[in-house]
């Protein structure tokens, strides 16, 4: 696999994807419109976001899953399947936009990603609005970091996460090394929100299925309150990324966020950082999650596989690992 590019993988689209595109088109957009237009409609959203984390998603039998502890949150190991090199680790962030969803939520990701990275996934539960600030959520993220440095080598291990996650990503790689400390292996991203300023989404603002570009301004805005929207450790497309590690950015054609995603791939090659930029066609936002019913979210972590593997960061992808992907 070549590292530092772009690709549209030329796979048909399937009938699963035509048939969700459609649903979430119907559904998921018009109710994320209404959810968040008022402040107390946010509040609704993120106590049914808390609701949901209560959840269990069903994972495979060979899925181990065990709590995990920090000082001010949570978290929980998720192994997918037994021979995993316990000497490596996956730093995970979940998205849902700092007000939702917990890596009980995201597990359809994390078991995969464990899978084909061959190590135990560490998914961080940490703090989110609208009770905590955007700081907030990156000091949870450096502690888990710190956490896993006192008993893993960095180059052992691997930071990755999406939407809001991946932000927080992104947010930490820069943090990390503006503080002078040891980066990992490689990062992944799907579908990051990388840019919090108060722009206007033009781009696939009717093609998007899911997210309303309105009302990710609308967030946006929240967020960034009393902030200065520009510093890189809030709008990471801003950053310098001098110096870090090779990323992998996951996203859909016809995302509202997509362009922030190529925005990043663009700036981090000028500054010199290897970069997979892969733009998948007419897949929504975070598609991997999808992994339960899309082929093509499938396929993506296959994809994924051979990143870490051409960088590194992972062991040659095998038949046996894509497949139980």
């Amino acid at each position: 696999m070549r590292i530092d590019g772009d690709m549209v993988p030329e796979y048909p689209l399937s009938w699963q994807a035509r048939a969700l595109i459609g649903l979430m088109r119907g559904t998921v957009k018009p109710a994320s419109s209404l959810l968040m237009r008022h402040p107390l409609a946010f509040l609704g959203a993120a106590h049914i976001g808390r609701l949901a984390q209560l959840v269990q998603v069903p994972h495979p039998a060979h899925v181990s899953i065990v709590p995990a502890a920090f000082s001010d949150c949570g978290g929980e190991w998720v192994r997918g399947g037994e021979g995993l090199d316990e000497g490596k680790a996956l730093l995970y962030f979940h998205g849902g936009g700092y007000f939702s969803c917990s890596p009980r939520t995201h597990r359809s990701i994390t078991w995969r990603l464990s899978v084909v990275a061959r190590r135990p996934v560490l998914a961080l539960d940490y703090r989110q609005g609208p009770v905590h600030k955007l700081a907030d959520s990156l000091a949870d993220a450096l502690e888990a970091y710190d956490c896993l440095l006192r008993s893993h080598a960095p180059e052992d291990i691997i930071v990755a996460g999406d939407s809001a996650g991946g932000h927080l990503t992104l947010a930490t790689l820069l943090a990390l090394r503006d503080r002078g400390l040891p980066l990992p292996a490689a990062a992944i991203c799907l579908s990051p929100w990388a840019d919090l300023t108060d722009i206007p989404r033009h781009a696939n603002r009717w093609q998007d299925p899911l997210l309303p570009a309105s009302r990710v301004r609308w967030l946006a805005r929240r967020w960034t309150s009393g902030l200065d929207p520009h510093d890189p450790l809030v709008s990471p497309v801003h950053g310098d990324f001098t110096g870090l590690p090779p990323i992998m950015i996951v996203t859909g054609s016809t995302e509202v966020l997509r362009d922030e995603a190529r925005r990043v791939a663009e700036r981090a090659r000028r500054d010199g950082v290897l970069v997979r930029y892969e733009e998948w066609r007419r897949m929504p936002h975070v598609f991997p999650i999808l992994a339960d019913v899309l082929p093509e979210a499938r396929l993506a972590f296959q994809h994924m596989a051979q990143f870490l593997s051409a960088v590194g960061a992972g062991p040659a992808a095998s038949a046996d690992d894509t497949a139980a992907a």
